[in-house]
């Protein structure tokens, strides 16, 4: 661990939700739409403290989201199109 002057760093869970959608867009450059139609989807679903407040991504949904908006921005892949390669991903990890 670093310290610094007056900040000493510290490890995150990668299953904390802390990213808000603000921040995502910036990190990944990925339009908020994007991380609504996900959502709206069931692909990638922040939690939320309570009902209307603002979403909170893991660094692992971080993660994902990143994978998924490589897939629609480099190669043109459609949100159900997502769908299927992320079932079929996610059955040959499991062999």
């Amino acid at each position: 661990m670093r310290k610094d002057k007056d900040f000493e760093e510290f490890e995150i869970n990668i299953d904390e939700p802390v990213y808000t959608t603000g921040v995502l867009c910036k990190i990944l450059d990925v339009p908020v739409w994007v991380l609504k139609q996900l959502d709206n989807e069931g692909i990638v679903s922040p939690s939320r403290k309570e009902k209307g407040t603002a979403r909170l991504y893991s660094k692992r949904e971080v993660i994902k989201l990143a994978h998924c908006w490589q897939y629609m921005k480099k190669k043109g892949v459609k949100v159900k199109g997502l769908k299927v390669i992320l079932e079929i991903e996610q059955r040959y990890e499991e062999r």
